[in-house]
């Protein structure tokens, strides 16, 4: 039992220090959500990996429903279409696999939610620079390490975790918190 305790400790404290860092970032992150939803603008989530896989079920989230029966909200895993994904990887770059979908897909006004548990991923930083480019608003998930995002987006949230489980657990319960406010 001595290893779980220390997981389950481990966890706790980690959600504990980052609601206390970034409580206020996650609430404007929420807030301008809703409003781009509002608008009728749309939620652009990316992420390699496993931030790939929590960018795909937070676009879920939102254009089905989270807890309750609702309109579908605007959103767009640009993780999921393995067609453009691939061909932007071989006929250019990989880094550029969600930058240039943002440039065909976001307009000025929509959210671009990246994550990324390093903070250093060349695709999520060439996503953002091309998101601010086009006037989207810049939101970033990422680990304590993530000072390379800091200056390329409009809000920063970072996850104060020591390993890579524990920023992925913290990132997904920020992605539910995130959910369940714009979607009250």
């Amino acid at each position: 039992m001595t290893r779980i305790e220390a997981i389950f400790t481990e966890a706790i404290e980690a959600h504990r220090a980052t609601l206390q860092q970034s409580a206020s970032v996650i609430r404007e992150a929420a807030d301008r959500m809703r409003r781009t939803i509002e608008a009728d603008g749309k939620i652009l989530t990316f992420g390699n990996g496993g931030s790939a896989a929590d960018a795909q079920h937070v676009a879920a989230e939102f254009i089905n429903r989270f807890q309750r029966e609702r309109k579908p909200l605007a959103a767009i895993a640009l993780t999921t279409d393995t067609s453009v994904i691939t061909s932007i990887a071989n006929d250019s770059d990989y880094d550029r696999v969600f930058s240039r979908q943002i440039e065909a897909l976001g307009r000025r006004g929509d959210i671009a939610l990246g994550i990324s548990t390093s903070g250093r991923s060349a695709s999520v930083l060439a996503a953002f620079r091309q998101a601010r480019s086009q006037g989207l608003t810049t939101v970033a998930l990422v680990g304590p390490d993530g000072s390379a995002v800091h200056d390329h987006v409009d809000l920063f949230i970072s996850a104060v975790a020591s390993s890579t489980p524990r920023i992925q657990e913290v990132h997904r319960t920020i992605l539910h918190v995130l959910c369940e406010l714009v979607e009250a």
